[in-house]
């Protein structure tokens, strides 16, 4: 059965809870007393919060098999009076669900499924300017795998930034009219917003381009051989700082020019032993990185890559499933030779890697979800 047809939506069980609801609504009459630029006070507030998260447990619950995912009536329709969605946010998120429903049948068939999930939001800071409020809110979601056997993760799960605009008519009632995300990453599984492709870096000669790693399932198994790097402590690195960021180095996610993925996978390798290679910031065949200084091979994605490949310290492998703990993950999201997101293999199961990384930050994603999610990107896998 489809979701349409199965799931009520938004739209419309928000007009059902208007309707339940009227005693809560201001005055429409045109009459009514038109409110001057109202403020937020702490329970306008909390209630934004409460908002915030029904609308991204709903996205969540959408990639959910069973009783949690069919819920008959989406969270973010119930919220009427002071504080609800606008008609046309009720139906952004109607097709948001129906989109997301369509990546859980893709999952599927990709072997992945979820049993159930937990969404909690925070709310950091709201800002008013006249009759717009702005909620900065951070998502933390966790879903656990179905039927996860042996070694395999029992869960992954991410955080998220986002930021929702509320808009007060003339009445003073608050309307969710905006939800954006404002992570860099844009790789939470339970959004729909285009990943964040990095400006090109121009490369000369010496920079050799990787070759692209195929994502069919159940290649020829290359195991690791002969190597004096310790995985497990890479492995170790990755999942205790994958949401809680080690303060001996700097902190990307948020600026302009890229986000924190490649300099916290570069800190996960020098864990397990890699060492720095000292020289200038802008020469790619060198590799440091420490809380006063970080090469660009270090924190850059197209500059690692040159670097791991010119150093010896990895090579590439033929497709995406031979991936092994502490391997390494590349994205170009949009084909244009420029890579643009790092990723390290911290778990393996059932000849499934799965990868922690930054922005968004992120624990134990299966690669299966990656390619399933986005199937036109292009994928480059480094044997380390």
């Amino acid at each position: 059965m489809s979701r349409t047809r199965r799931r009520a939506t938004i739209l419309g069980a928000a007009a059902a809870s208007v309707v339940a609801g009227v005693a809560l609504l201001p005055n429409w009459s045109a009459g009514a007393a038109v409110v001057d630029d109202p403020t937020v006070d702490a329970q306008t507030k909390a209630t934004f919060q409460r908002l915030a998260d029904a609308v991204f447990t709903d996205r969540t619950d959408a990639l959910v098999d069973g009783k949690q995912g069919d819920r008959e009536k989406p969270l973010a329709g119930g919220f009427s009076g002071h504080v609800r969605l606008s008609s046309g946010t009720a139906r952004t998120e109607d097709a948001t669900l129906s989109s997301l429903g369509r990546r859980k049948d893709k999952l599927a068939k990709a072997g992945e499924k979820y049993s159930k999930s937990t969404t909690t939001v925070t709310l950091n800071a709201t800002r008013v300017t006249g009759r717009t409020a702005k909620a900065a809110v951070t998502e933390t979601t966790t879903l656990t795998y179905a039927q996860a056997r042996g070694g395999a993760p029992r869960t992954t799960g991410f955080q998220a930034q986002h930021e929702l605009t509320f808009k007060a008519d003339e009445q003073g009632t608050w309307q969710l009219t905006k939800v954006e995300d404002t992570d860099q990453g844009g790789l939470a599984v339970n959004t729909l917003s285009k990943p964040t492709s990095v400006k090109a870096t121009t490369a000369d000669d010496t920079m050799p381009n990787a070759p692209r790693a195929a994502t069919t399932r159940n290649p020829v198994a290359v195991p690791k051989t002969g190597t004096a790097y310790n995985y497990k402590a890479m492995a170790a690195y990755a999942e205790k700082y994958w949401s809680v960021y080690n303060t001996d180095y700097p902190n990307y996610n948020g600026h302009a020019d890229g986000g924190d993925c490649t300099n916290f996978v570069s800190q996960s390798l020098k864990a397990g032993g890699w060492k720095h290679v000292p020289g200038y910031v802008y020469d790619y065949t060198k590799w440091f990185g420490n809380a006063d200084i970080q090469s660009d091979s270090f924190v850059g994605v197209n500059e690692w890559s040159w670097f791991a490949q010119n150093s010896k310290r990895t090579k590439p492998l033929a497709n995406v499933f031979q991936l092994e703990v502490g391997d390494v993950l590349q994205m170009d999201f949009d084909k244009n030779g420029s890579k643009d997101h790092t990723m390290i293999v911290t778990s393996k199961s059932g000849g499934v890697p799965y990868v922690t990384y930054h922005s968004n930050n992120t624990f134990r994603r299966s690669v299966a979800s990656l390619v399933a999610s986005y199937p036109n990107a292009a994928y480059y896998a480094y044997r380390t």
